[in-house]
């Protein structure tokens, strides 16, 4: 991951640009976590886009922003375009690549192609912005399902603000939002506002997908996009949680550890040895199953162990980084903050995550509930689109404040496009041609004989409960002791925005306010009602949803035969 910080649609009557260019560097500063290894800028009369970057691909010439030197134009770019070199052979013009960066095409890709045009072309997880002084214009956008964050805002002059996080945006933008994943703007089309370039037919409303279950060709199209996304000139790391999800994507990646993915496999790979990573409490449900897969695909394996104070302790940082007070986030999202420093100390700047299987294929316990295959298929789709909120939000930040990059192999739209056009009665957890109820089947049949049965088909465990139960039960507990009953009686009239409605989320929003006293940004952060981190329609799905206000996987019980304490 990187860090980009810009300033657009500046009128030199209103605003000094000598004076903004200290502004943003000093903005800047406040993402550079996000891109320790060097620190780029360029700046006019018109705009000012500031680049914090994380070396991951061409190391040692890839710095931005990045600028075409016939058209003149200027880019800053937060992402990875695996697709790069197909996408470059297919260019019409001749260009003049100054690098091997996989982001300089987006430049060419601008001077042939309309931005929906080519923005669905590409393959990759990116936000960025794009300069045109001739055009005096400039295009925003970011990548379809929202992997890479982005916010825009503005300040009292009319300046045009976009950066990767909200923090460097609070205290100067009197208004902030989230930028839409899956959209672009245009600067000579402000009055058209966001645009959406990514419009599938699998999320079309009423859709009900047809697609028979192929396990096979589920089964290439995941090994495809893990290969792609291996793409990398630095070591490189995969987690394990212990689940089936991120199991399979270490396990995937290990069949491609000896071939260097940019030369096609022709050439050896710079780093064969792949080594993984697992965290939680000592003697966390997900410790012993994550050991057994590393064991299996041969993965050098690290077990990161934290205390319950350790995680205490980090609370407000994680908020400061995560920028949210949702409970399941923060949860979620401590224990990966911890390991990540344990990984970028390790001298390992990517990793591969397990994050979006459960959105694709109904993964949640309480899809257990669902009534039937169209239901199921209309919540997995809502899942997605609110995706940028939550999970992505976590491996992305959690990892961004350490400076390493978290890649999503399951949210490739190459894949997704697979997975989501599938008749939807086969991800039932509960199908009567089945002799057991459990969630994700087509992904676990797949992928039978990768990974070993006791985690291949091993039930669901939210990540923050697999971490160790002890981690949630201390949370609640740190938040009874802290939060008094008048504080919560009196919690609509101190936060009567998305005011809370336990304990521990006053706590969280607490923590949140301190960072970010700002209407703004308590606007930027989702809060809805959820069981097992349903989205509020779904709660219709059981009676017994309506009395909970609780996220955790434990708040669906007795799902299977051994079910949650």
């Amino acid at each position: 991951m990187c860090g980009i910080l810009t300033i657009l649609g500046i009128d030199p009557a209103r605003s000094n640009p000598a004076e903004l260019r200290r502004q943003a560097l000093a903005m800047a500063r406040k993402i550079r976590h996000r891109g320790p290894d060097w620190s780029g800028i360029f700046a006019d009369d018109r705009a000012i886009l500031v680049h914090e970057r994380l070396s991951i691909v061409d190391v040692e010439h890839g710095a931005q922003p990045l600028i075409d030197t016939l058209q003149g134009t200027v880019l800053a770019v937060n992402g990875e375009i695996y697709n790069h070199r197909d996408l470059q052979e297919e260019l019409r013009e001749p260009h003049d690549f100054q690098t091997l960066s996989d982001c300089e095409v987006i430049l060419y890709l601008y001077d042939e192609h309309s931005p929906k045009d080519f923005l669905n072309r590409m393959n990759g997880i990116f936000a960025f912005v794009l300069y045109d002084p001739k055009r005096e214009t400039f295009l925003i956008a970011r990548d379809p399902i929202g992997v890479v964050p982005l916010y825009v805002g503005w300040d009292e002059a009319g300046n045009l603000y976009a950066a990767s996080e909200m923090k460097a945006l609070v205290g100067h933008c009197e208004r902030i939002r989230e930028f839409p994943p899956g959209h672009f703007f245009l600067g000579h089309q402000a009055d058209k506002g966001f645009q959406c370039y990514y419009e599938p037919d699998w999320a079309e409303p009423g859709q009900v997908p047809q697609e028979p279950y192929d396990p096979a060709a589920l089964r290439k199209a995941l090994e495809a996009a893990v290969r792609r996304q291996l793409m990398c000139d630095v070591p490189y790391g995969v987690l394990i949680s212990g689940g089936v999800d991120s199991s399979l994507i270490a396990a995937i990646a290990a069949q491609y550890r000896e071939g260097r993915v940019e030369a096609g496999g022709s050439a050896p790979a710079w780093w064969p040895r792949i080594h993984s990573f697992a965290v939680g409490l000592k003697g966390a449900p997900d410790l012993g199953p994550a050991r057994l897969v590393a064991d299996h695909i041969g993965a050098i394996h690290h077990e990161v162990h934290f205390t319950v104070q350790e995680g205490l302790d980090a609370l407000s940082d994680v908020i400061y980084h995560l920028e949210t007070f949702d409970i399941t986030t923060i949860r979620a999202s401590t224990p990966m903050y911890l390991m990540m420093r344990k990984i970028r100390a390790m001298g390992i700047k990517m990793v591969l995550s397990g994050e979006g299987a459960d959105e694709i294929f109904g993964g949640y316990l309480y899809f257990h509930k669902a009534p039937d295959g169209a239901e199921l298929h209309a919540e997995t789709v809502r899942k997605l689109q609110k995706l940028h909120l939550y999970d992505c939000a976590r491996a992305n930040k959690s990892s961004a404040a350490w400076g390493v990059e978290a890649r999503v192999p399951f949210l490739d739209r190459e894949f997704l496009d697979v997975a989501m056009r599938l008749d939807p009665s086969v991800k039932l957890p509960r199908n009567a041609a089945r002799p057991h109820p459990i969630e994700k089947f087509p992904l676990r049949k797949a992928f039978e004989g990768l990974i070993p049965d006791e985690v291949l088909w091993r039930q669901k465990e939210q990540f923050s409960d697999g971490v160790g139960y002890a981690w949630i039960d201390a949370l609640k507990a740190t938040a009874e002791r802290e939060i008094s009953d008048a504080m919560m009686q009196a919690a609509a009239v101190r936060f009567p925005v998305k005011t809370p409605e336990t304990k521990e989320a006053y706590l969280y929003r607490q923590f949140f306010e301190h960072h970010f006293p700002s209407a703004a940004a308590v606007e930027c952060v989702p809060h809805e009602r959820s069981v097992a981190c349903s989205t509020p329609i779904a709660l219709a799905w059981d009676a017994a949803f309506a009395a909970m206000a609780d996220p955790s996987g434990r708040a669906v019980r007795d799902v299977h035969q051994q079910g949650h304490r």
